[in-house]
């Protein structure tokens, strides 16, 4: 089988792209069980976008974590603002591992989300994370409905990383 040299780029493209998002093209292939993540799901209708906010804070640490019963475990950046301590969603942590961000503790970040109350707790549902001054951009979900970008298919990850 030949492949056209167009279709060895477009091939090492989306390579590419798997590797520098962090997943492989195994792990796209596992979004067929979401495990609560899918876009129906009753966590994803939390995200409202008229509740849309931006935060600035200082990291604490990243952690893994359980967002509702049944779920599978989410990557969760614990943030200081002012005396306060916050849950922030960022993903599944099959999607991106809490080892995977490049974040530093103390370090000073703005991130644009939703609050939700989940559980009886107030969570802030990331859709991008950026360090101060604007630099390395964490993208999870489309600003302006939420969509998760776990829920996407190569095609539109693609354009969404390449608006960057």
């Amino acid at each position: 089988m030949q492949f056209s040299v167009r279709r060895m780029i477009q091939l090492t493209f989306l390579f590419s792209l798997f590797l520098i998002i962090g997943i492989s093209p195994a792990q796209a292939e596992e979004k067929k069980d979401m495990q609560g993540w899918g876009i129906d799901d009753p966590y994803n209708q939390y995200y409202d976008v008229r509740e849309f906010e931006k935060i600035r804070a200082y990291v604490v640490r990243l952690k893994e974590a359980v967002p509702m019963p049944g779920m599978s475990p989410a990557t969760v950046l614990e943030v200081r603002e002012g005396a306060y301590i916050h849950e922030v969603h960022l993903c599944p942590t099959w999607y991106r591992k809490p080892s995977e961000i490049r974040l530093k503790k103390n370090e000073r970040i703005k991130i644009k989300g939703v609050w939700a109350e989940i559980n009886g707790k107030d969570i802030f549902m990331a859709s991008k994370v950026k360090k101060d001054p604007n630099t390395d951009i964490i993208k999870v979900r489309l600003t302006k409905d939420g969509t998760p970008f776990w829920t996407m298919t190569p095609q539109q990850l693609a354009k969404e990383m390449r608006q960057e």
